[in-house]
């Protein structure tokens, strides 16, 4: 497995988002199959795993926590805060000391005595971020987390939690359905000022598979996309010229759709790691092959003279989600 770095945390170049073997994307799977899919990434050489409290709650950290706890001196945790689990919801609280105090929760579910990567979930209107930078600046002080984040933060954001508290990763959704992040500064901000990036979502929660269609359904009481407008029977079946310009594509580089998306992502900017999620062993080989697919720069100039020509429909999430997304300017 190659490697990338985040600011100055080395990773490999493929991490693993951990959400969905705790559900999310359709019921959770049994623990053992969740705890065997993530060490199974590890076998594979992946040395990156993300999480966060809110996954659950509190029970995607937990898994987490037993399925590393035997490999802990060998990979690199990235974990979350910024909720306020224990009202419900999407409330949020980034103040200092409620972060002072769900970190604690966070390093005993994840079975260690420090935190990777520790991410502000979503940026808290209520609370300046130079305060927050400052609590974690704090915790990195007491060798309790090694390296801060923020996700689904503005460049303006970021610029002045970077001031305080270097940022070594930036985490927002980013595919080649959804591409914001070129647009509003973010990208951008991060390569000038050495942080790296990390793109969830990178296969379109699921869309870029190719392995939905407009007969697919979604639990509402297990599976987040229900509520969101990209995956509505109208959007998906609006957005089928994405998946059939990706499906002839992959046939001729002789890679499945999955495994261009990701190898898109990666060519993009070398401080890049996407963290797809699975809960399949075959899938989970299939994605992290894609390190190995080399896309020259005439298929990404074919790659982008066709997504030039099509519309993406619907929202990435739904109105409640995307309010918590930091729009500051």
């Amino acid at each position: 497995m190659k490697r990338r770095k985040l600011g100055t945390l080395e990773v490999s170049a493929m991490g693993f988002g951990c959400m969905n073997a705790s559900g999310n994307y359709g019921p959770a799977p049994d623990k053992n199959q969740g705890i065997g899919v993530i060490r199974a990434a590890h076998e594979k050489g992946v040395t990156f795993f993300d999480t966060a409290e809110f996954y659950g709650p509190y029970t995607n950290e937990e898994l987490v926590g037993e399925a590393l706890a035997p490999i802990r001196d060998r990979v690199a945790i990235a974990t979350k805060f910024g909720f306020d689990n224990e009202k419900g919801g999407l409330i949020l609280n980034s103040r200092p000391e409620h972060i002072r105090r769900v970190v604690e929760e966070s390093l005993k579910r994840l079975r260690t005595d420090h935190i990777d990567l520790y991410y502000q979930h979503r940026v808290d209107p209520n609370v300046p971020i130079e305060d927050v930078a400052g609590a974690v600046k704090e915790l990195i002080a007491a060798g309790k987390v090694l390296h801060f984040g923020l996700s689904e933060a503005s460049a303006k954001t970021i610029r002045r939690a970077h001031a305080i508290q270097p940022v070594s990763a930036v985490q927002t959704e980013y595919s080649l359905m959804n591409r914001d992040v070129e647009q509003n500064g973010v990208l951008k901000t991060c390569e000038e000022l050495g942080i790296g990036f990390v793109p969830w979502g990178p296969m379109g929660q699921g869309y870029l598979t190719v392995k939905i269609d407009a007969q697919t359904k979604f639990d509402p009481k297990m599976d987040i996309r229900s509520e969101f407008p990209r995956f509505s029977s109208e959007n998906i079946a609006a957005n089928m010229p994405i998946v059939d310009f990706l499906r002839q594509f992959s046939e001729k580089k002789n890679a499945t759709p999955a495994q261009i998306s990701l190898a898109w992502l990666l060519a993009q900017k070398p401080f890049l790691v996407p963290i797809p999620g699975t809960r399949s062993a075959d899938h989970l080989h299939e994605n992290l092959r894609a390190v190995d697919v080399q896309l020259t720069p005439a298929d990404l100039g074919e790659i982008e003279t066709a997504l030039s020509k099509i519309e993406v429909h619907g929202g990435r999430m739904n109105e409640e989600r995307m309010m918590a997304v930091d729009q500051t300017v």
